[in-house]
């Protein structure tokens, strides 16, 4: 309980152990009570700037994803078509800021509001943003950079086959409506299914959790991929005639391999950084626990999970396949990172380990069945972030401890993981959330990723799909294979070739 400084209460005690005057005792008591005042206000501040600087440095580290990204992207295609990829992820950055900043962040979080969508006339265009204690500019700066992340999940799934304009305009509805109307249902203090929500009406008496995002990003961006993946169809030369599946390998490891080191690195920001603030206590009787603490046991959630998700897939690929494969445990590290998103702060560590051993059988399971059903995607984006966020917004019914949800989300009875003694509320809240963002998604970008087919606005013709997309749609090829002027008429040509041969060797990307 807050307490206050009372100028005549002090008066009171200082004339009853002094001599002096109760006029002098007054004055005395109020000076004391303006110093006090005056001391409570900085430490005020302070709290506020150490909070406000730990959610830019957040929204900094999140933001450094998208290069991530971009290498993950740029080394899981054919190198006829790096220059393309890495185009689509800056402009994914690029109009998603555009969007976000005039629509997104007030559908998103515009207050006051429905339980559907944000409507208040101040967040668009951050017209009269902030305007009021607690809302500050690094909180759409952090929210912009989550917006980003699910449009370049998006991206992964349509590359090597997808029309340039075609990005721009699923990105800039993505970001500006699609992804915000769902970050609203589950993040915002209005939405109809936030745990967070103000007036305690809740779903299923809990609200669905997803602390940072399996379902919101992760699930958003994958299914979106998933439905530009299957109107597209897959690329050409994925299965041969007799429906059999052909690798299509990306062309460099080394640069799936930084970009995952660099998104591992980001998701320091992803789950922790969504805790907002970190100068809150949780227990007086324990003044060194408090939010701080639960960052940190968050980061320790988040390591675990990938990593196990990650030994599980080398060992089981082993046994599948016969071999080593970088690639599979780089796709299996960051499908653990996306299952633990939702639960990374309310559940234990040791659970942490549960969630990324299913995490990547999830993976292995949903890529056995795109190969069944002929469903291409260089980056097993929708599999990946589909399918692990999925199972992700699951663990957590099942998983959530009651100490961890009661302590976020500020309650004292609050439902909690069906397997740790807390009922099916909360997993009941879940599977709500699983089901109305693969419809919303499915209601919104389909229609779109179809509307630009029957255009013919959305796949590239047959010959420069071939030919690979740098040369034909973006003036040449990413890399310089030798130092003479011919390069883009032979980008098989290797540094230092000197050979006098005048039969070129074929690429190996073609």
């Amino acid at each position: 309980m807050e307490t206050t400084c009372s100028a005549k209460d002090l008066a009171a005690l200082l004339s009853s152990s002094s001599s002096s005057n109760s006029t002098s005792s007054l004055a005395a008591a109020t000076f004391l009570c303006s110093q006090f005042s005056s001391i409570s206000n900085k430490l005020s501040d302070t709290t506020y700037a150490v909070d406000n600087t730990y959610l830019l440095f957040s929204a900094y580290l999140v933001f450094a994803m998208q290069l991530g990204f971009a290498m993950l992207c740029a080394g899981s295609v054919r190198a006829k078509n790096t220059m393309n990829i890495m185009l689509t992820n800056v402009l994914d950055a690029a109009a998603g800021a555009i969007s976000y900043y005039l629509f997104g962040f007030a559908f998103a979080f515009g207050t006051p509001s429905n339980g559907f969508i944000g409507r208040h006339h101040s967040f668009f265009a951050l017209s009269s943003y902030p305007e009021r204690p607690g809302a500050d500019f690094s909180f759409f700066l952090y929210q912009w950079a989550f917006a980003i992340a699910a449009a370049g999940i998006t991206s992964g799934s349509i590359a090597e086959r997808t029309q340039f304009v075609a990005y721009l305009i699923y990105s800039s509805f993505l970001t500006g409506f699609v992804y915000p109307t769902v970050s609203h249902w589950f993040w915002s203090t209005d939405g109809w299914a936030s745990a967070s929500r103000s007036d305690n009406n809740l779903l299923f008496g809990s609200g669905a959790i997803d602390f940072a995002g399996s379902g919101v990003v992760h699930m958003v961006g994958g299914i979106a991929g998933l439905w530009g993946a299957l109107i597209e169809g897959p690329r050409i030369g994925r299965f041969d005639r007799l429906g059999r599946s052909v690798a299509l390998r990306g062309h460099s490891a080394s640069l799936v391999v930084l970009g995952t080191f660099l998104l591992w690195f980001g998701w320091y920001g992803f789950n922790p950084g969504s805790f907002l603030t970190i100068l809150k206590g949780y227990e007086k009787s324990r003044p060194y626990y408090g939010q701080w603490s639960a960052v940190g046991r968050t980061a320790v959630t988040t390591t675990l999970a990938g990593c196990t998700s990650a030994l599980t897939t080398l060992f089981s690929k082993r046994l599948l396949a016969g071999h080593w494969n970088v690639i599979d445990v780089c796709n299996g590290l960051l499908g653990g990172f996306a299952a633990i998103t939702s639960g990374c702060a309310v559940v234990e560590p040791w659970a942490a380990i549960v969630c990324g051993f299913v995490a990547s059988w999830v993976l292995i399971g949903f890529n056995l069945l795109a190969k069944k059903l002929k469903y291409d995607d260089p980056l097993e984006a929708a599999q990946l972030h589909g399918g692990c966020g999925a199972w992700g917004l699951i663990f957590t019914g099942l998983f959530a401890t009651k100490r961890y949800v009661n302590e976020v989300y500020s309650g004292d009875s609050r439902p909690y993981g069906l397997l740790m003694g807390g009922g099916g509320k909360l997993l009941a809240a879940q599977f709500v959330q699983i089901v109305v963002i693969v419809g919303w998604v499915s209601v919104t970008m389909g229609p779109l990723f179809y509307g630009l087919h029957k255009m013919n606005l959305l796949r590239i013709s047959a010959e420069d799909e071939m030919a690979g997309m740098d040369m034909t749609r973006h003036g040449g090829f990413a890399y310089a294979y030798n130092d003479e002027d011919e390069v883009s008429v032979k980008p098989w040509g290797k540094v230092g070739h000197t050979s006098q041969s005048s039969t070129p060797t074929p690429p190996l990307t073609a």
